[in-house]
């Protein structure tokens, strides 16, 4: 598979549409169909933004050797699923967010709550 393969295959990893994943990397989407079909070279500046947003293994990138994803510590991916969401244009993903981290000790306690109950029914 080739660089322009193995960037399509990230973005479906990451469960992003190509609207969502053009731009967390500051592109169009047309920019993005072009270059996941082979029509324009994925260019070292998109590389290294989806290293630094995703976590991609550069290396997995441009020959295809080592894994998809470079390990990271839970910090590490809580920063970058905040990214994905900050950099994405769904604004209920950004609402939904921000509506978390406004909770309190007491709230967090009860959606806990809420969600321990749905697992078990």
């Amino acid at each position: 598979m080739v660089l322009n393969g193995r960037l399509k295959q990230l973005r479906k990893a990451l469960n992003l549409k190509q609207g969502d994943f053009a731009a967390a990397l500051s592109i169009s989407q047309g920019h993005l169909s072009d270059v996941e079909n082979g029509r324009k070279e994925v260019s070292d500046r998109i590389i290294s933004i989806c290293s630094l947003k995703f976590n991609a293994n550069e290396e997995w990138l441009k020959t295809g050797n080592g894994d998809m994803f470079n390990p990271m510590s839970e910090d590490e991916e809580l920063d970058m699923y905040i990214g994905r969401i900050s950099g994405s244009e769904d604004k209920f993903k950004k609402n939904l967010l921000k509506a978390l981290c406004k909770l309190t000790d007491e709230e967090w306690n009860v959606l806990k709550k809420i969600i321990a109950e749905m697992k078990e029914g």
